[in-house]
């Protein structure tokens, strides 16, 4: 596996975090089953991909770019989904995230 190939597989696995972080608001507390199964399908993936990236990427790099994504995903989601605050502050602190994660990959070595 290439190193591009493995940060789009990090970057698609981070997505996938962000599928299962936010569906577990439709589990209902694991009591739906349908929501439910999806969650469990996205967080294979999620761990899946990631450990995939892992050959290639450094460890300490791919989980804070993976749990990054799953991060400020979520939280916009949560903003546009569920109507979560907006706050200017809230926002730029996810804007932080994001430029860590950005920071992460122009430093990386891999």
């Amino acid at each position: 596996m290439t190193t591009n190939t493995a940060w789009l597989l990090l970057i698609g696995s981070g997505l996938f975090e962000t599928v299962w972080a936010v569906g577990l608001k439709y589990t209902d507390g694991f009591s739906r089953l349908g929501p439910t199964l999806g969650v469990l399908a996205a967080m294979a993936v999620s761990v899946y991909g990631l450990g995939m990236a892992v050959k290639v990427l450094p460890v300490g790099t791919a989980y804070a770019v993976w749990t990054g994504i799953g991060a400020v995903g979520t939280a916009l989601l949560g903003v546009v989904l569920f109507d979560e605050p907006r706050t200017a502050a809230r926002l730029a602190c996810i804007a932080l995230i994001v430029a860590g994660i950005v920071g992460l990959k122009l430093v990386s070595d891999a």
